[in-house]
């Protein structure tokens, strides 16, 4: 798929998740605190989904690649689920993060050759 034709998509599932944050926040199904942690899940969600859209194989100047894609995601989630845990207890929002960045570190450790 092109960039350009990426590059729309993305923007037209940035909006959805957009809606689909104030649809919650309307319904009162969660409050408004709530809404970006929402939109940056779903939003990590999205770029994993580019990420498997993406080749490995290959790459272009100046772009991560699938598995720089894929790493953006999992903090995204991570940063998200953080804010909610946050809530709950601010040590299991860090040990969420720290446990997301162990784990790329170990993948790029070993996709190293």
């Amino acid at each position: 798929m092109s960039e350009s034709r990426k590059d729309i998509l993305s923007l037209g599932v940035l909006l959805i998740i957009i809606v689909v944050a104030i649809l919650l926040v309307a319904t009162q199904t969660i409050s408004i605190y709530w809404a970006i942690p929402v939109v940056l899940v779903l939003s990590g969600f999205w770029v994993l989904v580019l990420a498997f859209m993406q080749p490995s194989k290959t790459r272009q100047n100046f772009s991560s690649g699938a598995f720089g894609t894929m790493g953006l995601g999992l903090v995204l989630i991570a940063l998200g689920g953080a804010w909610y845990l946050s809530g709950i207890n601010w040590l299991y929002a860090i040990a969420l993060i720290l446990f997301v960045f162990g784990a790329i570190a170990i993948a790029a450790a070993l996709r190293r050759r």
